[in-house]
Order: C-alpha cells, then structure tokens, then sequence
C-alpha cells in the first residue's frame, strides 16, 4: 500500500509539473486554454486519490498527523512529492 502510495505521489507530482510548466503557458502565451482543463482534471482526480490513499495509510500504518501532514503540504509545492518519496521509501524498508 505504501509503494502505491510512492507511485501515486510521483505521478501526481508529475501532474502538478505539467499543470505549472506546460499546460498554464499554453493558456496564457498561446492561447489554447483547453490545456489546462485537461490536465488540471487530471491532476485534480490524482490529487484527491493521492488524498484518500494517504488517509487510508495514515489509518493502517499508524502514521502521526505530524508526518501524514507533511505528506499533504508536500503535495502542494513543486516537487514535494519527489522529496517525500525518500521517507515513504523507508516507510516500506522499516
């Protein structure tokens, strides 16, 4: 559950790159803002899974409020997801 956790947080912060990099240039620079429904809906329904699966983890493992909410302001920062992954990776070590 925590390596699916770690998948999900990658794709997820994938998403948010996109959203920030690519998709809100299109729509302000080209013109085209279909980009950014598209992968803001996207990104959107992984951030709210990404949400629930770390609420079910936090139940299962035990996890403090202080680290599942570590765990939740990562996913609102570029890059935070790919930071926190290291301690996920332990999480599934331990």
């Amino acid at each position: 559950m925590i390596n699916t956790l770690r998948i999900l947080g990658n794709i997820e912060g994938i998403s948010y790159l996109l959203l920030l990099g690519v998709a809100m240039p299109m729509k302000y620079y080209f013109g085209i803002p279909e980009a950014v429904k598209t992968v803001g809906m996207a990104h959107g329904v992984l951030f709210v899974a990404y949400c629930l699966l770390l609420a079910l983890c936090m139940k299962k493992f035990n996890w403090t409020l202080k680290f599942g909410t570590l765990l939740f302001i990562a996913t609102l920062i570029p890059f935070g997801t790919f930071a926190t992954d290291r301690k996920l990776r332990k999480k599934v070590t331990d």
